[in-house]
């Protein structure tokens, strides 16, 4: 199927730098949470004065389309001491953070890099509180909170993304005294966006943030994992017909029948699967095939649903048929039968995540739903942020259906980006 080249947007003004190693503390992963909270109090008092300036900014940027230097420099010290602070907090680095007293020159392992004063329009100006109001919904998916550093020192809290993974964390780095690469990123891809959102809020640009999550985790080549046995392919071209957008939900009930049918037949064939490759060490190829088939149809029926794609899918789940693909390869390896059978345990780790990211796909659908109709496209950092959240549903029940023995990977980068 070929894609049309695209013209990706420009560089965002706001971005994440990611220089860190991994290692972690076990004595101060264990006490992380008490150990941050003189920055959670100082970022508190912080956040009140930081409200006064955006105030006093936003009549400034209105009159003279441009947000005056030493006001925006003092809110980017700010947005860069808060996105230090939550990435120390979520344990997305290790070392304890500075304080900020005003400006700060000090690096981080999980950084912002901010752009100097520009011109702004005075129509996105005017109406910024408003317009912000759906990268508050996209900040809520990722982060597990309602909003971003304002509210009187208002931190994030809840079942996001960045929460999940940061638990998840917390046990693996007091076992391991290392933070999965794949669980980092997740933690920098929400930092990113909120420091990209708090940056469009706070009026340092007018650039809309971006869920893409390639956009905030730019990960070395050499960092970049083997490729997963079960992978996300998006090979989509982002345009979206008006006239099936409107009525998708209706569209969908067919596949939504055919999908509730299959996945009865698919729960007790990965009972019987599950014996047979306790047994066996390997699972057999035609159950294997079966479930493949099974996990491609799901990821194409609901990247149609929810707009990730565009055309309407086939009903059986044929490689290669939509532009939103799930990569499953069957092989005949043996897998360990310790893990075999405690599968069901070590899946959960998995699903956690695969749940929170549910939550970025219906708020990406969502907002894509809406753009779709006005724009006859999808948003690219919509379209990817929904993908990854796909990707991994398909990778974890890849690995819960014992089609491959490789632990799902959470960073973006097991997503084929072909488009």
């Amino acid at each position: 199927m070929a894609v049309e080249p695209q013209q990706l947007p420009a560089p965002h003004p706001i971005r994440l730098v990611v220089t860190d190693d991994l290692e972690r503390s076990r004595l101060t992963v264990g006490f992380r949470l008490f150990l941050a909270i003189p920055h959670i109090i100082w970022v508190s008092l912080f956040a009140v004065a930081a409200l006064v300036v955006v105030f006093i900014s936003w009549w400034a940027t209105l009159f003279s389309g441009q947000s005056p230097t030493g006001l925006h420099n003092f809110l980017s010290g700010f947005v860069r001491y808060v996105t230090q602070v939550e990435a120390y907090l979520f344990l997305g680095a290790n070392p304890y953070p500075p304080f900020y007293l005003g400006d700060i020159t000090k690096t981080y392992p999980i950084d912002v890099e901010i752009a100097p004063p520009a011109t702004q329009n005075r129509w996105v100006t005017g109406f910024r509180i408003f317009l912000a109001v759906p990268a508050f919904s996209i900040s809520s998916a990722l982060s597990g909170g309602a909003g971003t550093y304002g509210g009187g020192g208002y931190y994030r809290s809840g079942g996001g993304i960045a929460v999940s993974a940061a638990v998840l964390i917390w046990f693996a780095a007091l076992v391991r005294a290392r933070a999965p690469r794949g669980l980092r990123d997740l933690v920098a891809w929400s930092l990113g966006y909120g420091a990209q959102l708090a940056g469009y809020f706070f009026l340092l640009t007018d650039r809309y943030p971006t869920t893409d999550p390639l956009v905030h985790v730019d990960e070395p080549d050499e960092d970049v994992p083997p490729p997963q046995p079960a992978r996300g392919i998006v090979r989509d071209d982002l345009r979206r017909s008006r006239l099936t957008v409107f009525f998708r939900a209706l569209l969908w009930v067919p596949h939504l029948v055919w999908w509730l049918l299959w996945t009865i037949v698919v729960w007790v064939l990965a009972i019987v699967n599950w014996i047979v490759t306790l047994i066996t060490a390997r699972p057999p190829r035609a159950f294997a095939r079966f479930l493949s088939a099974y996990l491609r149809y799901t990821t194409h029926q609901f990247s149609y649903l929810t707009l990730i794609g565009n055309p309407f899918p086939g009903f059986v789940g044929q490689e290669g048929s939509y532009p939103i693909d799930l990569e499953v390869a069957v092989t005949a390896e043996k897998q360990k039968r310790l893990g075999i059978f405690f599968r069901g345990i070590l899946a959960i780790p998995a699903l956690v995540i695969a749940s929170a990211g549910s939550g970025v796909v219906a708020t990406a659908a969502f907002l894509g739903w809406f753009a779709s109709l006005v724009q006859a496209r999808m948003p690219h950092g919509l379209r990817n942020g929904g993908a990854w959240g796909l990707s991994y549903y398909g990778q974890t029940h890849a690995y819960l259906f014992l089609l491959t023995e490789r632990y799902p990977f959470s960073g973006p980068t097991a997503v084929s980006w072909e488009s």
